[in-house]
């Protein structure tokens, strides 16, 4: 029986032995049952939040941390290589991984080329910053958007003359190794055969001990899980 904790175990475990995501008729046979029943899974698991589905096909585009198109941050280990979605989500990836891997992405999604390095669970650039401009509780809103905006800068000046550029608003700003000590927690159970999603209080609590306090953040008036 297709659930969503086991359906979001089974495509993520093959994105991660396979660097793509299974298809419709993989997910049939792993399961054992009709595509049809795939496919009411797979909405199902859209509508939970759980993944992302081609607007025109039942095609996997994103199940978070990871982006099954093409993506500004590039993830690479000696076991593989992968898409993250955003900022966030490349460290989520190296969270889920617990291996020693490489970041390569641009500053502001412009023209400088980064590495970021996580070596024993260490990440070596302490001292580049994520920027959030969208509010939490509307980054479901458009969630390609959201991650899209997610982005790596050098300084707290750099995202000023970008977000005018840019005409974005601007956000919260991070330091990087909090986001990936964030990410870490975020991202510990997505392994899990029993996966659930945080619910709002859930996310709420993992915000506040990681001093997520920016208004950004702020999840009220949210409903369900996040």
């Amino acid at each position: 029986m297709i659930s969503n904790s086991n359906l979001h175990f089974s495509i993520i475990k093959g994105i991660i032995d396979n660097g793509f995501a299974p298809n419709v008729d993989d997910l049939s046979i792993l399961f054992n049952v009709d595509k049809s029943e795939v496919l009411r899974g797979l909405h199902d698991l859209q509508e939970y939040h759980g993944v992302v589905l081609h607007s025109n096909e039942p095609k996997i585009w994103v199940l978070h941390p990871f982006s099954l198109a093409p993506t500004n941050f590039y993830v690479k280990s000696e076991k593989g290589e992968w898409w993250g979605n955003c900022a966030w989500c490349s460290l989520g990836v190296a969270a889920l991984l617990k291996d020693d891997l490489k970041i390569t992405t641009t500053i502001g999604a412009e023209t400088k080329q980064i590495e970021i390095n996580i070596i024993n669970g260490e990440i070596q650039e302490t001292y580049y910053f994520i920027h959030f401009p969208i509010p939490m509780k509307n980054a479901w809103d458009n969630v390609i958007y959201t991650c899209s905006n997610m982005l790596v800068f050098e300084s707290e000046k750099q995202i000023d003359k970008w977000t005018k550029k840019h005409n974005i608003p601007k956000g919260d700003i991070q330091p990087i190794e909090n986001i990936w000590n964030f990410s870490k927690k975020w991202y510990e159970n997505y392994l899990n055969p029993e996966w659930t999603k945080w619910s709002i209080e859930e996310a709420k609590e993992i915000f506040r001990k990681f001093q997520l306090n920016h208004e950004i953040w702020s999840l009220e008036g949210s409903n369900g899980r996040f």
